[in-house]
């Protein structure tokens, strides 16, 4: 006979989920629009291959475009584009044009060399823009891109997910994966929610609307639960109804990545390579279907300027 979850039977929770951190994410701006960086964290590159996170918007309604962001490179990364409210125009230099609405998934692969742009359509806006790192296997490839309008669900016990990355219990996305991760939307009602998860998976949690509960931690929106490896299953408790949150993991990339504006790589002399190409408009990154100002990369810390 099964019974109620008793305070020993939490203390042990607890006592597994002793490692979950909570971290403020970081207000900052890109293309006019307010962000919340939430990761990189302090001490923190990647979550699994997970290794960029911005919560973006709420727009300011008196304005027409909240973002936009014009033709710029990538290398070495997936962009995991996510939509809440809104509506946003993708280009890229593989001549994509690509409308993104809610509950749908972009998601770009730049390989050896990628470049888009990325205008916001229909306002009010709202999104998570994420990155995932390439593992040395594909980061030197081919670029690429892919859009899917349907998504699987999963009901859960007091809500459903949206998976759009990987697998969350028997619920898997249709999505290209470099290496085993997962990304899921979580709308849930007020209680306690049991995610079943990869015990070879860390995971982070993300508050966008309301309190949640993550082992013994509460998270803001705006802040997000780093939960380790070795757990099994996930804990997950909602203050209120229509509480929404993402869950993010993967199996630790076991590569320490360097990350610089736009560039995801291994060491600088890779990000410096793609840095001059860009700046001098080769062929590696191509060019893109936009009306919007092509964006100059900044010059490397690290490079001495000649004048």
């Amino acid at each position: 006979m099964s019974g109620p979850i008793q305070s020993p039977d939490l203390a042990c929770e607890y006592e597994r989920l002793g490692g979950v951190e909570a971290r403020e994410g970081r207000v900052t701006d890109v293309g006019g629009l307010g962000v919340t960086r939430v990761l990189p964290t302090k001490g923190r590159r990647t979550v699994g291959a997970w290794c960029f996170v911005d919560l973006m918007g709420p727009a300011d309604a008196e304005d027409p475009d909240p973002m936009e962001v014009g033709p710029h490179p990538h290398i070495g990364l997936s962009t995991v584009t996510w939509l809440m409210d809104g509506e946003a125009l993708h280009t890229d230099s593989l001549g994509t044009e690509q409308m993104i609405r809610p509950g749908q998934l972009n998601l770009m692969t730049a390989g050896h060399g990628i470049a888009h742009a990325e205008l916001a359509a229909a306002p009010p806006f709202r999104g998570v823009q994420m990155w995932v790192a390439q593992p040395e296997g594909t980061r030197h490839g081919a670029p690429a891109f892919e859009h899917h309008a349907e998504l699987p669900e999963v009901e859960l016990e007091h809500g459903r997910a949206l998976v759009f990355m990987g697998a969350l219990a028997d619920a898997r996305s249709p999505a290209r994966a470099d290496t085993p991760l997962m990304g899921a939307d979580l709308t849930l009602r007020r209680g306690r929610t049991v995610l079943p998860t990869s015990i070879s998976f860390e995971h982070a949690v993300i508050a966008l609307d309301g309190r949640v509960k993550v082992g013994p931690e509460v998270i803001e929106p705006g802040w997000l639960a780093l939960v380790p490896t070795g757990v099994d299953e996930l804990p997950v408790e909602a203050e209120h109804d229509d509480t929404r949150l993402l869950v993010l993991g993967g199996e630790p990339l076991g590569e320490r990545v360097q990350m610089w504006w736009n560039f995801v790589a291994r060491d600088r002399d890779e990000i410096t390579a793609a840095w001059q190409e860009w700046d001098a408009r080769t062929d590696r990154f191509g060019s893109v279907p936009s009306t919007l100002e092509r964006i100059e990369a900044p010059r490397p810390p690290w490079v001495a300027d000649p004048s």
